[in-house]
């Protein structure tokens, strides 16, 4: 599958100025811009990592599947690896292992897909574009 690099990873938080505090100012990533998606459901905040984006993925909505992940977990955590493609639909149908079965809204109007963690070693990856 063809793929232009490392787009972003991304940290289920409960609470995006909390995690603020630990990534903006005491490690001192600059904040590049914070908005919210899917109906309102989520917070996205990117910050600029130089060569990439660290992303606070922040659940807005009870019921919200990022709540039980972050509860089975033991709290925040590192939670996806994004990586930036030329088209989400071609490269879901491109795609060595399955995806879920339509995309959803990243950022800047972006479209994104996940991948199967089941067939990634358990590791969620995530494909977003045009």
């Amino acid at each position: 599958m063809k793929h232009n690099g490392l787009d972003h990873f991304a940290i289920a938080v409960k609470d995006t100025e909390a995690a603020l505090k630990i990534w903006r100012d005491t490690m001192g990533f600059p904040l590049l811009y914070s908005e919210v998606v899917n109906d309102g459901a989520v917070r996205l905040t990117h910050l600029d990592l130089g060569n990439t984006q660290l992303q606070l993925v922040e659940p807005l909505v009870e019921g919200h599947p990022l709540n039980q992940w972050i509860a089975d977990h033991g709290g925040a955590g590192l939670h996806h690896v994004c990586l930036n493609v030329d088209d989400v639909e071609a490269s879901m149908k491109e795609s060595p292992v399955p995806t879920a079965p339509k995309p959803h809204q990243g950022t800047k109007g972006k479209k994104a897909v996940f991948l199967d963690a089941s067939a990634t070693a358990g590791c969620i990856w995530e494909l977003t574009g045009k």
